[in-house]
């Protein structure tokens, strides 16, 4: 297997551990847990970082790869793909600034202001990340 062909799977599977870090850090800070909930942020932006490295290194080898399925399915394909781009562009300086002022700057109450902005934004584009990889790797075999 190429590297080419490792990375769908692989940038796949950085966007399901986000999502699932997200939740877990979630559900961690609304019972009061700030260690864990920290831990799991952190491991959220990790996986978050290793899959842009391995999106763009995928690109780069690969280009662009068109959906070749028609119909309903397509349009539905586009307007996800579409929302999932345009809010994982939107979502990366609410990440940033997020994980700053917990970070760097301990600021906790400004943190929380903005996190309720970035937890669904970051939530959706990471889940959003392994629908469209399901849809465009697996889909068209499924239907074959």
């Amino acid at each position: 297997m190429t590297l080419a062909e490792f990375l769908p799977s692989w940038n796949a599977g950085m966007n399901a551990v986000s999502a699932s870090a997200l939740i877990a850090g979630w559900t961690a800070i609304r019972r009061g847990n700030r260690e864990l909930h920290w831990k799991l942020m952190a491991a959220a932006f990790a996986a978050s970082t290793l899959f842009l490295i391995g999106y763009l290194t995928r690109f780069a080898l690969t280009g662009v790869h068109r959906f070749p399925l028609q119909g309903p399915v397509r349009t539905f394909y586009y307007l996800l793909l579409g929302s999932h781009t345009i809010l994982a562009v939107v979502a990366l300086p609410f990440v940033l600034r997020t994980m700053w002022l917990s970070a760097v700057k301990r600021s906790f109450d400004r943190h929380k202001r903005i996190a309720v902005w970035t937890f669904p934004l970051w939530a959706y584009v990471s889940v959003t990340g392994v629908v469209v990889y399901v849809m465009l790797y697996h889909l068209p075999r499924w239907m074959a």
